[in-house]
């Protein structure tokens, strides 16, 4: 077990095959050429939603748009939503409880290998969406509406603050893996999102559920879109505006829609990933404890400093480029912000690989028995966890490395795609200058954070 929770960490650079000054070097490089080929080679947009992708197969359109299909998966979350929560109320309050790994390893860095192997995946499972659809059959309200419209103006900002109190809860806070403030988080999660729904309908769950819009955000470099974009039903059949259709990684994720609040989420989400690195490294465990105040100030303090900044930095990057008339400069920090959704996924990657593999091994054994009474009701009782990945230190260390690095080439070949869509045919080379310099930052600070950790 504490082999597992240690491997929560990225492992640092005594791992690392190669010395960190030539890691870096080469990703800045790697960046500055792929930049430098972009604008001499690619010089019209080539994502369009409207158009791009190629019709899936019939049967798999008319399997995945049925009722049936969507009514099963609904069964399916609601089941494990409710077995989780046996343990969750009623299993002893220890780290063998099932309901800690479920929440942080399964639910929280499984969503990313889910959601980019099968598309919004949280949406289709949410027992959200399950007991707000059944609530609102019961109070005969038509599927997916509320009493209110939900507010344009909101956009992404109640996810965005749903997902700092998330990860404040598990980087933070000194009790997160003590029951109660667990529980007490989920039921609070459970009461906003039911309450929301009830008064605006399922888009609310598909602007301000941290795991929905999470989840949705990593999908978009999946395969799987529909020509139009899924339209946001209730618990009933998800209707679309388009056939399903299979698209490169980032032809899907130009067809991300850009709301307010959208720089808000892919800055917590790819700062605190980075927070999380930080808290552990030598110089900030030497502050905090020069510091004669509890340690959730500090560290609290810190990680909005990391969210923050990285949507700050995205915001002003794009923001200083010459967009046309059409397109108000306010505007462009939400329009670039999909960029960033493939760096999140590397460096989730690079930093929770290992955690997901190993403790998430580790509660399926323990899903077995969620009470903690010798119990297998699963049948997994006794399988034995695999340290392949932290006995081959070498492999694991390049993959990190090679995440962050790919991670940031695709959120570069995103923003240029962009960039000459939007920016002035005078502009469309300097005016991505500000972006390349953040990509350059960000790439910098991941893979010095990844040789310090």
């Amino acid at each position: 077990m504490g082999r597992t929770v240690l491997a929560h960490g990225l492992g640092g650079g005594k791992d690392l095959p190669i010395p960190p000054e030539l890691a870096i070097a080469g990703a800045v490089a790697a960046l500055v050429v792929s930049f430098t080929v972009l604008a001499v080679a690619w010089r019209t947009p080539r994502y369009d939603a409207a158009t791009s992708g190629r019709p899936a197969p019939e049967w798999l359109d008319r399997l995945t748009s049925s009722r049936g299909f969507a009514v099963a998966l609904r069964v399916l979350g609601m089941v494990f939503f409710l077995y989780v929560g046996v343990a969750a109320v009623f299993g002893q309050d220890t780290l063998i409880n099932p309901f800690f790994g479920t929440f942080y390893a399964l639910l929280w860095v499984g969503l990313v290998p889910l959601s980019l192997l099968f598309g919004p995946f949280f949406r289709a499972v949410s027992p959200v969406r399950t007991i707000s659809g059944l609530l609102s059959r019961a109070s005969g309200m038509p599927a997916g509406e509320g009493l209110y419209a939900y507010p344009a103006r909101l956009g992404y900002w109640p996810a965005a603050l749903a997902l700092l109190s998330f990860v404040w809860l598990e980087l933070v806070y000194p009790h997160s893996t003590e029951l109660g403030p667990v529980r007490l988080w989920c039921a609070a999660y459970l009461a906003v999102m039911l309450v929301g729904s009830a008064l605006f309908g399922s888009t609310f769950l598909a602007r301000a559920d941290p795991f929905e819009v999470y989840s949705t955000l990593v999908a978009k470099l999946s395969v799987w879109g529909h020509r139009d974009g899924p339209l946001e039903t209730g618990a009933g059949r998800p209707a679309q505006d388009g056939r399903l259709v299979i698209r490169s990684p980032l032809a899907n994720l130009d067809s991300t829609t850009p709301r307010p609040g959208l720089v808000a989420v892919v800055g917590i989400l790819f700062g605190s990933t980075a927070f999380d690195s930080f808290r552990e490294s030598t110089v900030w465990l030497q502050q905090v404890q020069s510091m004669s105040i509890s340690r959730v100030w500090p560290d609290t303090a810190a990680l909005l400093v990391f969210s923050l900044g990285v949507a700050l930095l995205l915001a002003a990057a794009s923001a200083a480029t010459a967009s046309d008339a059409d397109t108000p400069r306010r505007l462009l920090p939400d329009l670039f912000a999909h960029s960033v959704v493939p760096i999140i996924v590397g460096y989730m990657v690079a930093h929770y690989l290992t955690f997901l593999v190993e403790y998430g091994q580790t509660t399926l054994i323990q899903l077995s028995d969620p009470l903690s009474r010798g119990d297998d009701f699963l049948g997994t009782g006794d399988w034995k966890v695999g340290y392949w990945l932290s006995d081959h230190p070498t492999f694991l260390a390049t993959t990190k490395v090679l995440a962050v690095v790919v991670g940031h080439l695709l959120g570069v070949v995103a923003a240029h795609d962009r960039a000459i869509r939007l920016l002035p045919a005078r502009h469309q080379l300097t005016g991505q200058l500000p972006m390349l310099a953040v990509m350059v930052f960000f790439t910098v600070g991941g893979l010095y954070l990844l040789f310090a950790a």
